[in-house]
C-alpha cells in the first residue's frame, strides 16, 4: 500500500464519490463480466480502456472513453501494441476522479498515475500478466497468433526482461489489490509480492436454473466442455479420455486448435461450434458433468455448470480449486490423458446432490460479488 488512511477520518458514501473505473480493453469474456458489474454498482463512472467494441459500448450505456488505439489500423494492431498500450494508460489524467477502480490482467489498465494525491486506487486483478510472469514460457510455444506467432515469440524474447521490470513498477501503484481466487492472490505475492483479499468474479448463477426434467442423475446423457479451443484449454485429453472409455461428449466453442480436435475426435465426440446461449444452457444441464482441463486463473464455466445442477470434473489446479469440493466435483491430478480416465471410471453423477451443487454455485453470484466488494470499498474508502 502505497500510504496509510487515516482511521479516525469518516468514511463518505460511495455515492458522493467522484469514481472511475479503468480495464484492459472490452472485447468480451469474464473480466468484461467485473467491469458490466461495476458499472451497475457505478452507473455514473466512466469507463477508461485502450479498445472497446461496439457491443460492449452498448452494454456499458456508451460510457466508455476510449483513445487513439481505437481507431484503424493500430485497432486491428492492438494485440502486439503493448508499448502504446502502456502509454495511453500512464498519460490519462484522472485527476478529478477521488477513487480510481482499475480491472487488470493481462493488460495496463492498473499502471494508470495521473491521479489525485488523495485518491483512492484499488486494482481488481485477474491475474500478474500471464506474457510476462507465470506462462510466458508456454507462450513462446504457442502465442495464439496465427500466421503472426513467429512475430509475436520475436517480441515476447526481445521485451520480456524490460516489460516485467514495468510491470512491477506499475503493480507498486494501486493502494490496495483484490484478487478474483486464492490461485491469482497467491500470483499476486509471489510476482509482486503484494497482499491481496479475494473477492471472486460475478457469475450469473440465475441465468443457469436447473430446467425441469433435467435435475434428476437419470435424466443425465453425456459430458460436456465449453471453451474456446486454444492449446491452454487442454481440450484435447478430454476428447482422448473420451475417445478411450468410449463415452458421450459434447464439445462447445471455437478457437484455432478446432480442425486438430475434430481430426482426432472418434465416433461418440459430437461437436457445436456456434452455440447460442440458450443452447449452452441446455447443455450444461442436460450433462453428467462439465470437464474442465484448463489451468485457469478462475473459469467461470464450471460455475455456470454448477449453477446448471451439473458437477464438475476439473484439473486439479488454479481457480477450480475455489469451487470444487468433495460436494461439487472430482479432481484429477495431472493435465494428462490417463489421469483424467482414471477419474472417469470412477465417477458416478449420483453422488451429488443438486441442492449442494446450486448452494455452491450461489456464492458466485453478481450480487455475492457486488456485496463484497461494495463492503470492502465501504471499508477502504476513508479519506
Amino acid at each position: 500500500m502505497k500510504r496509510t488512511l487515516s482511521s479516525q477520518s469518516s468514511a463518505p458514501a460511495l455515492s458522493q464519490l467522484k469514481i472511475a473505473i479503468v480495464h484492459d480493453w472490452l472485447v468480451g469474456g469474464g473480466a468484461e463480466k467485473v467491469v458490466l458489474a461495476l458499472h451497475e454498482m457505478f452507473p455514473k463512472a466512466p469507463i477508461y480502456t485502450s479498445y472497446c467494441t461496439d457491443t460492449w459500448r452498448k452494454k456499458l450505456d456508451n460510457k466508455v472513453v476510449t483513445g487513439f488505439l481505437q481507431y484503424w489500423p493500430l485497432s486491428k494492431l492492438r494485440k502486439f501494441l503493448p508499448l502504446l498500450r502502456i502509454w495511453w494508460f500512464e498519460h490519462l489524467d484522472l485527476t478529478g476522479y477521488d477513487l480510481v477502480i482499475s480491472s487488470s490482467g493481462n493488460g495496463e489498465a492498473k499502471s494508470v498515475k495521473k491521479l489525485n494525491k488523495k485518491a483512492l486506487h484499488i486494482c481488481y486483478c485477474h491475474s500478474p500478466t500471464h506474457f510476462y510472469w507465470d506462462k510466458h514460457e508456454e507462450y513462446l510455444k504457442s502465442p495464439g497468433f496465427g500466421i503472426f506467432n513467429p512475430l509475436a515469440r520475436l517480441g515476447l524474447k526481445i521485451l520480456v526482461r524490460p516489460l516485467q521490470k514495468y510491470d512491477l513498477k506499475a503493480a507498486n501503484r494501486p493502494d490496495y489489490f483484490v484478487a478474483n481466487s486464492t490461485h491469482i492472490q497467491r500470483l499476486i505475492k509471489k510476482y509482486y509480492n503484494r497482499d491481496s483479499i479475494v473477492i471472486h468474479p460475478p457469475v450469473d448463477v440465475d441465468r443457469f436454473a436447473p430446467r425441469s426434467g433435467s435435475g434428476s442423475p437419470a435424466s443425465k446423457l453425456g459430458f460436456v466442455t465449453v471453451g474456446r479451443q486454444t492449446p491452454y484449454k487442454r481440450t484435447n485429453i478430454i476428447i482422448e479420455a473420451c475417445n478411450r472409455l468410449k463415452l458421450p461428449l459434447t464439445v462447445i466453442g471455437y478457437g484455432p486448435e478446432h480442425q486438430k480436435l475434430i481430426k482426432m475426435a472418434g465416433p461418440t465426440i459430437n461437436f457445436i461450434e456456434n452455440a447460442s446461449d440458450e443452447d449452452i444452457e441446455n447443455y450444461l444441464a442436460k450433462a453428467q458433468a462439465l470437464i474442465f482441463a484448463a489451468y485457469e486463473d478462475f473459469g467461470i464455466a464450471p460455475v455456470e455448470a454448477l449453477a446448471a445442477g451439473t458437477p464438475v470434473i476439473a484439473y486439479k489446479a488454479g481457480g477450480a480449486l475455489d469451487y470444487v469440493n468433495q460436494e461439487t466435483g472430482l479432481f484429477f491430478d495431472k493435465q494428462t490423458t490417463d489421469s483424467l480416465v482414471e477419474i472417469l471410471k470412477k465417477f458416478n453423477s449420483k453422488n451429488f446432490d443438486q441442492k449442494n451443487l446450486l448452494k455452491n454455485a450461489a456464492e458466485f453470484s453478481k450480487q455475492q460479488f457486488i456485496n463484497k466488494f461494495k463492503q470492502f470499498l465501504e471499508k477502504k474508502c476513508t479519506f
